[in-house]
């Protein structure tokens, strides 16, 4: 018995010795039954409005979850760096800031991340409002088609997008009797 015991620790170990490209973050007990990241009025996890907009800076924030991939666009004539966290070949979150600047928004579109106000993608706008009026408002920067843009209550910082079917005129508000079956398909942090 205390033979094969021995036997058992013994593979154990030399199992785990054996594993080069070990991820210590992933070994942390917050990793184990899902994301430890959450949204809040100051930005996500270990990422704020203090953070570089560098490609590590923002990986050691992330604590490795993601595989990050960097680029970047014009947005109002200035160059901004664009970062994303992907995940199975599809892309979780969108850091963006000025190029040698600091973080400024932040979109996440993983719907095991989820707000400290438990808000996360696929809640429904019933869950979060009763009405639209004076929190929300037609969005046409995005390229999902149509979409509203909520302010979250609990902070000015945070928003969700919303969409859904909306047969309505293009330019016009949908009713709330319609908005209240749309779904969180996108939050947003902003600096």
């Amino acid at each position: 018995m205390l033979a094969s015991s021995l036997v058992g620790c013994s593979f154990l170990l030399t199992a785990c010795a054996g594993t080069l490209r070990m991820s210590w973050p992933a070994l942390s007990p917050f990793n184990w039954f899902g994301s430890s990241l959450s949204i809040s009025e100051q930005g996500i996890g270990k990422i704020n409005k203090q953070t570089d907009m560098t490609q590590s800076a923002i990986e050691t924030g992330l604590e490795g979850k993601y595989r990050l991939r960097s680029g970047m666009e014009m947005q109002n004539g200035k160059l901004v760096s664009v970062i994303q966290g992907m995940e199975d070949g599809q892309v979780k979150l969108e850091f963006h800031g000025l190029v040698n600047g600091k973080v400024d928004r932040i979109d996440v579109l993983d719907d095991e991340v989820k707000t400290v106000w438990g808000t996360k993608i696929g809640t429904p706008f019933s869950n979060l409002y009763n009405q639209a009026f004076g929190k929300c408002q037609r969005s046409h920067d995005l390229t999902v088609s149509p979409t509203v843009i909520c302010t979250a209550s609990q902070s000015q910082h945070v928003s969700y997008v919303f969409t859904g079917a909306w047969e309505g005129p293009e330019g016009l508000m949908p009713s709330d009797d319609v908005l209240k079956d749309w779904k969180v398909s996108r939050i947003i942090w902003k600096s």
